[in-house]
């Protein structure tokens, strides 16, 4: 059923195509720049890898808060379930851990229980957002199985000094601040990002599911949304020593706490502790253009993300390491204050790439990559600290075989610490079907070595009773195959996108609960969890469907509207019971969607005013434990007013309304949830921008390349 409603979908946007073939068929859209899909620069419409884009238009008019708000709000195939520990973020039914989030082409480093912290990118900076879905480890290695969202942040390419503030408040006690600095003068540059976030948090219920018991909790102080702080400051400095050579250095502080209530049940919600989080990161590197089309690119990173308990009550903690032997765990208390290490994880990572032009229209991208991660988590690994390493090798070519129809094959060669060699190939191709449509195909392996949290940690989690989670040493790599075939017709201010795809995960790792006997007997005892479940490999994992996206403009209109239908299988050997048994991929919703209506004016030279209707919606999410998430549908209204101008001042307010309708998930504590908004929430932010200079050429990140504007 499912492919043949793919094929339907497929075929009827190249009917559409068919029926409307215009010599006016070019959308701003199209004209986007894209690096994502290739590692190379393409016009959107020629990328030969499908590649979608959420534009600083796109951005302006949403005025979302935050990434999560963002990539939800404006894409339907992502879903987001945010909690105390990330994001949990999910695309085409794969989850966080298999999605590669990228800063500028950079890894971002921000794992929290496995979740990447989104709050580390500041919304404020964000140029635009490019997202390439399938696998893409032959091109980015590791953890880019389900795909990879690459963030362009603002380049700030003034001479002379630019400054900037934004700041926004909502309800809940939301705060958000933006502050940028940035000085040009001639061959040196600089740009300081500071950005603040808060939020008192919110409860959409007292009622605390209880595992194992017929009558809940029904005065929890538990909260939806826990009260939480956050604040970055980073820095990037950039030299231009010749105009075909820049060089860059750049470095971040980032701070979060997350306040948890305590409450009168010790088993529940009684919290001691806060959580605390402090990341650090350092990086240096440049770009030497050889010649109108090659260069050489050179990027050495570290990263830190450390993350502790902060106590707000004495508590007596174990020392598992200094229990080793004995019969009893000791335990040591901590005072008000005081903070323990819960882990700290590192990483260190140098890329070198070069990209040349060849004869006969290639273009060849080569690469090596080295990355080493270091974790200290003194109780929740066994001897306190764990590492491991990758190299990788990689070669891409792009050359066109005929005029309209363009091919890329790429060859990663992978050498991990405790898995040894692997390769992961790709191969796409666009075949141009006159000026209006395309056509692209795409398969892909993937290769993910399993994390040294998911070898070795082991963490206790309260809520509705004790969970224990455990890491497993005996888990193997992952591998994928993932085909994709999208159809792009674009005509007369419309364009529709339809794809389909398949991705086979073999010994997909996955947290699975297990008897309780099947854990080692001290964690038992000494927590007498009501569920354990430990991280093991799936036998096989599928997930199929289709994604279509529809955009159409007309002078100061645009219409918008986005399906993600999706499916999923998964088996695993039940060795308890000596069986295969079907399990659910956690997070799978078979239909999510969103629609969208834009209008802008301009009153006069000081006054544009523009005006957005947002809608997404959402099925059933289906878990293995604690329940479904349900479906949902929100909207949102949100207005921009570009007040007033000068030659050195901007002026900008933006006001709205999420969740006009006011919907919000009662789902008692310790049970998923389709969504943790509270209901109908207001913002307002005022921006301002003093700008005093001229503007110059970007030497570093040039729009077009040569063989683009040759085309065009």
């Amino acid at each position: 059923m499912t492919r043949k409603l793919a094929a339907t979908l497929v075929a009827s946007c190249f009917i559409v195509a068919a029926e409307a073939q215009s010599d006016i068929w070019r959308t701003d859209s199209l004209q986007e720049v894209v690096v994502t899909g290739t590692g190379t620069e393409h016009l959107l419409k020629n990328a030969p890898v499908q590649t979608e884009v959420i534009t600083s238009k796109m951005l302006r008019n949403y005025a979302g808060k935050s990434l999560e708000d963002i990539l939800s709000g404006l894409m339907a195939s992502f879903s987001f379930n945010e909690d105390d520990m990330g994001s949990q973020m999910q695309m085409n039914g794969l989850g966080n851990s298999y999605i590669l989030i990228l800063i500028d082409g950079k890894r971002i480093h921000g794992d929290v229980g496995g979740q990447n912290d989104l709050s580390l990118i500041d919304p404020q900076n964000i140029e635009k957002i490019e997202v390439v879905k399938g696998a893409s480890s032959a091109l980015y290695g590791s953890d880019a199985i389900a795909g990879v969202v690459n963030i362009i942040t603002k380049r700030h390419d003034q001479d002379g000094v630019l400054l900037e503030n934004t700041s926004r408040v909502g309800s809940y006690g939301d705060l958000r601040q933006h502050n940028g600095l940035a000085l040009n003068f001639g061959k040196i540059s600089s740009y300081t990002n500071f950005q603040l976030q808060h939020s008192d948090g919110w409860q959409n219920t007292a009622v605390e599911h209880t595992e194992g018991s017929e009558l809940p909790i029904t005065d929890s102080r538990n909260k939806t949304v826990n009260r939480h702080t956050n604040w970055q400051v980073a820095e990037r400095l950039t030299y231009t020593p010749l105009k075909n050579l820049e060089l860059y250095a750049d470095g971040s502080v980032y701070w979060k706490r997350i306040y948890r209530p305590s409450g009168k049940y010790a088993h529940y919600d009684v919290k001691t502790y806060d959580m605390k989080y402090r990341n650090a990161s350092l990086s240096a590197g440049g770009k030497w253009k050889l010649n109108k089309t090659d260069n050489v690119t050179l990027d050495i990173d570290w990263n830190r993300h450390a993350y502790y308990y902060h106590f707000t009550a004495t508590t007596l903690v174990e020392d598992y390491e200094k229990s080793k032997g004995t019969i009893y765990y000791p335990y040591f208390p901590y005072l008000p204050g005081q903070e323990e290490l819960q882990s700290d994880q590192q990483r260190t990572m140098a890329h070198l790439k070069g990209v040349f032009s060849l004869p006969y229209e290639n273009r060849l991208s080569a690469g090596m990559e080295y990355r080493y991660d270091w974790l200290e988590a003194p109780n929740r690994v066994e001897g306190g600290k764990v590492s491991d390493w990758t190299g990788a090798l990689y070669v891409q070519d792009e050359f066109n075989l005929i005029p309209n129809l363009n091919l890329t094959a790429g060859l990663r060669l992978n050498q991990n610490q405790q898995f040894g060699t692997r390769l992961t190939p790709k191969v796409s191709a666009m075949w141009k079907i006159g000026q209006p449509w395309r056509l692209r195909a795409t398969w892909s392996q993937g290769f993910k070595t399993p994390t040294t949290k998911e070898l070795f940690y082991r963490y206790v989690r309260q809520m509705s009773g004790t969970y224990l989670y455990l890491g497993n040493t005996n888990l193997k790599p992952q591998t994928s195959n993932y085909y994709g075939l999208s159809g792009e017709y674009t005509g007369h201010g419309l364009s529709v996108t339809v794809s389909t795809y398949y991705n086979k995960v073999d010994d997909m790792i996955a947290l699975v609960t297990i008897p309780n006997y099947q854990a080692p007997d001290e964690y038992i005892v000494l927590y007498d969890p009501v569920k354990t479940r430990q991280y093991q490999n799936i036998e096989d994992a599928k997930t199929y469907g289709v994604d279509v996206n529809i955009r159409y403009a007309w002078k100061e209109l645009a219409f918008g509207a986005g399906y993600s239908y999706l499916d999923t299988e998964a088996n695993q050997y039940d060795t308890t019971h000596d069986k295969m048994t079907k399990v659910t991929i956690d997070g799978m919703a078979h239909h999510k969607g969103n629609l969208f209506a834009t209008w802008t004016h301009a009153f006069s030279p000081d006054y544009n005013l523009g005006v957005g209707i947002y809608g997404r919606f959402s099925t059933k999410r289906y878990y293995q434990i604690d329940g479904d998430g349900k479906g949902y549908q929100t909207w949102r209204l949100s207005t921009t007013h570009d007040i007033g101008h000068s030659k050195t001042m901007t002026y900008r307010v933006e006001a709205g309304v999420d969740n006009i309708f006011n919907y919000a998930d009662r789902t008692p504590h310790g049970l998923h949830l389709g969504t943790t908004t509270p209901g109908r929430t207001f913002y307002v932010s005022f921006t301002v921008r003093f700008n005093k200079g001229k503007k110059l050429k970007n030497n570093y990140n040039s729009n077009l390349n040569t063989r683009e504007n040759e085309e065009n």
